[in-house]
């Protein structure tokens, strides 16, 4: 039963860089006789003329009538909501992110203050209370020593030096990034981290899992705030300790840490 499991997930990961995905094509074959039969329904009710089926105008979504009403958790909501809140709740005058996703964590702390972002790659916007900085997030050279109060990356050194995004191949690159974060961070201030982990590995090139202990070992030069996780089964589990989480396969740990006053 655990092969056929490793099995599955091995073929969800491979199968679709062929272009063809068997899960999506069952999925929709299977919502396709509910879609003409409400096509034919709706034609048969006579609606407005400018709201009259045409063929041209046709765009067929399969799978949403069996969805559920939207994701509430999993890797990437409860990291998002986990850092907002703690940052609303100590409400520093601005906050400074690396990588996270813009449309999710960094969008949520948009609603309450000023939002500083450094990416590589770069980005124009107007929107109100954003600064995109272009920098290479593995230096942080647009940025001074021990500078920054409020700090946070999340689901983003995972990917460094494996070529995903362009960048250069290095095994090294998350590591250094992790200093880079640690050399920024200001005496007192907070650094909310988040990474896979897990049985630790390479999942080239998609991300690495890390074991909480390698994390842990990295940023030697702060000091462990709070640690959260969530689990494989996609639930967050609060103020635990890393030590004593259970084994897990792909699990998301959420690291606040602190650098020490001086």
């Amino acid at each position: 039963m655990k092969l056929n499991t490793r099995i599955r997930a091995l073929l969800n990961r491979q199968i679709p860089i062929t272009g063809f995905d068997p899960w999506v094509f069952y999925r929709n074959l299977k919502g396709a006789p509910a879609y003409f039969s409400d096509w034919r329904r709706y034609r048969q009710l006579k609606p407005p003329p400018t709201f009259c089926l045409r063929l041209r105008n046709a765009y067929p979504v399969l799978t949403d009538r069996n969805a559920s009403a939207g994701l509430a958790n999993g890797h990437y909501f409860h990291p998002d909501l986990w850092a907002a809140r703690m940052i609303f709740q100590r409400r520093p005058v601005e906050h400074l992110d690396i990588g996270s996703r813009i449309d999710g964590f960094v969008a949520h702390l948009l609603t309450f203050m000023p939002v500083t972002i450094v990416d590589i790659r770069p980005l124009v916007s107007n929107i109100q209370g954003l600064t995109v900085i272009q920098d290479d997030a593995t230096t942080l050279s647009k940025i001074k020593s021990s500078s920054v109060h409020s700090l946070s990356s999340l689901h983003v050194a995972e990917h460094f030096g494996l070529g995903r995004y362009s960048d250069p191949i290095d095994p090294e690159a998350c590591f250094r990034f992790m200093e880079s974060l640690q050399r920024v961070l200001a005496p007192g201030g907070r650094l909310y981290f988040s990474v896979p982990i897990g049985r630790e590995r390479v999942e080239f090139n998609a991300h690495r899992v890390f074991d909480p202990n390698t994390i842990l070992g990295r940023f030697s030069g702060l000091q462990l705030a709070s640690f959260s996780y969530v689990g494989d089964d996609g639930a967050l589990y609060q103020d635990t300790n890393p030590s004593l989480m259970p084994k897990s396969n792909l699990a998301c740990g959420l690291f606040e840490f602190t650098k020490v006053m001086e």
